[in-house]
């Protein structure tokens, strides 16, 4: 079943966190962040709406970093109803698609909660100053990926971001798989 997050709460800081990722090493918000702005994406292995623009999220994260922007993706699914994202699938799968941005594991799903996350894939963009400015789509793609001159809202609203310090004021939510959250 699909979800969907709420619109961007402008201004809220960006929890901060200290997570492994699958290149062996652990990070943190500052780590990640460039000195124009970071997005910090939850994604997953085996949710169709992430892997349908997955390619574009890797575009993105590139073009992105050119433009003073980090990018970082968390995965924070619970592993044992969803093997497809445990953390050995993860390092395989960052390998395989040649992610340029670290890709950390959330095990105790404490950071998407802190981040109020709700599905994958769903990107949050901060300024340089760390405040949330985009709370939105990557494109219009749904579970397949749609044609390639589709608007790229993300990429988009993170170029203004890192000119100006604020996002755009219409924003259309992402919508994916929600996140599997472990059973108490």
């Amino acid at each position: 079943m699909a979800a969907v997050p709420e619109v961007c709460e402008f201004g809220k800081t960006a929890p901060d966190f200290r997570l492994p990722a699958t290149d062996g090493k652990t990070y943190s918000l500052s780590d990640v962040a460039g000195p124009k702005g970071v997005v910090i994406a939850f994604i997953c292995n085996h949710c169709p709406y992430v892997l349908a623009v997955l390619d574009r999220i890797i575009r993105d994260a590139r073009e992105l970093s050119d433009h003073g922007v980090g990018f970082a993706a968390i995965c924070s699914n619970d592993s044992s109803t969803h093997p497809a994202d445990s953390f050995v699938n993860m390092v395989a799968m960052a390998s395989q698609r040649e992610f340029p941005f670290p890709y950390l594991h959330d095990e105790d799903q404490s950071v998407a909660r802190s981040y109020d996350a709700v599905c994958t894939p769903d990107f949050f963009g901060f300024n340089a100053d760390k405040k949330l400015q985009y709370r939105g789509r990557l494109d219009a793609s749904r579970s397949s990926a749609g044609p390639e001159e589709l608007r790229r809202d993300l990429y988009e609203a993170m170029i203004a971001i890192a000119a100006t310090g604020e996002g755009p004021r219409d924003q259309i939510s992402s919508m994916g798989c929600s996140i599997k959250w472990k059973s108490d």
